[in-house]
């Protein structure tokens, strides 16, 4: 079935930076900074990674971080616990918004 995001796509991520090599180069260098060991180890950070993945809903990022935490050594259950522990995060960011609501529907007269 042809879909919009094509795994292969992952795969040509470098390829971003052909026209802007200077500011893709920056990238790269920080983005992989960001994962190397450092407080938390680079399986910590990945299965971080693949909770913020799902928040974003970036099929590209949860096909790769899925694949690192199996790589790191993360097994299923701490994968899932990660996508509860965002998802949790986001609801309650939801929630809390509603009192943006209620204090703005207190100010209208009824």
């Amino acid at each position: 079935m042809e879909t919009y995001y094509k795994p292969e796509d992952l795969l040509k991520f470098e390829e971003i930076g052909k026209e802007v090599q200077e500011l893709a180069k920056k990238f790269f260098d920080y983005y992989g900074a960001g994962y190397s060991e450092g407080e938390l180890s680079e399986r910590e950070k990945t299965l971080i990674a693949l909770a913020v993945a799902h928040t974003i809903q970036c099929p590209y990022c949860i096909d790769a971080f899925t694949q690192a935490c199996l790589e790191k050594g993360s097994n299923m259950s701490e994968m899932t616990e990660a996508i509860h522990v965002v998802t949790a995060i986001r609801g309650g960011a939801s929630l809390v918004h509603g009192i943006q609501m209620r204090n703005i529907a207190e100010k209208l007269p009824m």
